[in-house]
C-alpha cells in the first residue's frame, strides 16, 4: 500500500518548508507527496524546488499548479492526482507530529489487510497536537453518532481510503465544513470502518479561516445543514440535549481558553483512554 500526503497552497511563504520537510523526515519508499499550488506568486514554490533540488527524498514531491476556487476545490483537485491507497490532507504550515506517523500508520494498515477489512472503506484517525495552545488533543477511541454531531476528529489527523475521496469529493457548497460533511458520509453512507490510532498524527498550526469569529455564523449554519442530512430528526434532538446538559458552551470555552485548555484536553485524553 502507498500513502499520498496532500498539501495544497497558495502564497504559502515559509509555511511550505515546514510542512514538507516533515513529511520527508520520515524518509519511507511507499510514499508520494501531492502539492498543489493554486498560482502563488511570492516564489515559495519555485524556491523550495531550487533549493531542494538534490535533496534525497524530494523527488517524491509531485507539484502541480492549477487554478482553483477554494482549499476544497484545490483538495479535490489533488485527490485526481494522487496514486497512493491512502490519503492525508496535511495543510501548508502542519506537519506531522515525529517521524515515525507513516510507519505505525502502514503497520495498522497492514493489520487491517490481514483482518480481511474492506480497504476501500476505511479511515484511520490520529490525536492532533494543537501548536497554538500546546496541547494534545485526543480523538475519540470510538466513532458514533454523537460523535460526528459533536467532535470530530481533526481532518489533518485522518487517514482515508484514497475511493473514498474519489467517490465523494468534497462539496464546494460549504466554505468551512466540507471536511465535516465528507467524515459524516464516510461514516453514514459509505459505512467505512473507522480505526482509531492511539497516538498523534499532525501539528495543527491553527489560525484558519474556519476558526475566525468572523465566521463562526456561517460554521454553525453549515453543521446545522450538514448534520440534517444525514441525521434522522430524534437523532438530532436527542444530541441537542445532551450538548444542552452537558454545558458545551463552556467546555468550548474551557478548550480555547490559554489558561484552562491544557487542563481540558489533559481530562479529556484520560477519558478517552479509559473508554478504549
Amino acid at each position: 500500500m502507498k500513502l499520498s500526503i496532500i498539501t495544497v497552497c497558495l502564497n504559502p511563504g515559509d509555511s511550505l518548508s515546514v510542512t514538507l520537510d516533515s513529511i520527508l523526515g520520515q524518509g519511507r519508499e511507499d510514499m508520494e507527496v501531492i502539492l498543489k499550488d493554486g498560482g502563488s506568486t511570492d516564489g515559495s514554490v519555485e524556491r523550495w524546488r531550487q533549493e531542494n533540488a538534490a535533496r534525497p527524498g524530494a523527488e517524491k514531491v509531485r507539484i502541480f499548479a492549477e487554478k482553483d476556487s477554494g482549499i476544497y476545490d484545490a483538495m479535490n483537485q489533488a485527490v485526481a492526482y494522487a496514486t497512493g491507497d491512502f490519503l492525508l490532507f496535511l495543510n501548508c504550515g502542519d506537519r506531522l507530529a515525529d517521524g515515525s506517523v507513516l510507519r505505525r500508520t502502514r503497520e495498522l494498515l497492514e493489520e487491517e489487510e490481514q483482518a480481511g477489512t474492506d480497504m476501500d472503506r476505511l479511515v484511520l484517525y490520529g490525536d492532533t497536537c494543537g501548536e497554538r495552545r500546546d496541547v494534545v488533543i485526543a480523538s475519540p477511541p470510538e466513532i458514533t453518532g454523537f460523535t460526528c454531531y459533536r467532535n470530530i476528529p481533526c481532518h489533518q489527523s485522518c487517514f482515508y481510503s484514497a475511493a473514498l475521496c474519489r467517490d465523494k469529493p468534497y462539496d464546494l457548497r460549504y466554505r468551512i465544513r466540507a471536511d465535516y460533511d465528507h467524515f459524516l458520509w464516510c461514516f453514514y453512507q459509505a459505512k467505512a470502518k473507522m480505526r482509531h490510532m492511539d497516538f498523534p498524527v499532525a501539528v495543527y498550526e491553527g489560525g484558519g479561516f474556519s476558526e475566525k469569529r468572523e465566521n463562526r455564523v456561517l460554521d454553525r449554519r453549515e453543521h446545522r445543514e450538514i448534520t440534517g442530512k444525514y441525521m434522522e430528526r430524534g437523532e438530532l434532538l436527542k444530541y441537542r440535549a445532551i450538548m444542552a446538559c452537558s454545558l458545551a458552551p463552556l467546555r468550548t470555552a474551557m478548550a480555547e481558553s490559554q489558561l484552562f485548555s491544557g487542563v481540558y484536553h489533559w481530562l479529556k485524553g484520560k477519558i478517552y483512554r479509559r473508554k478504549a
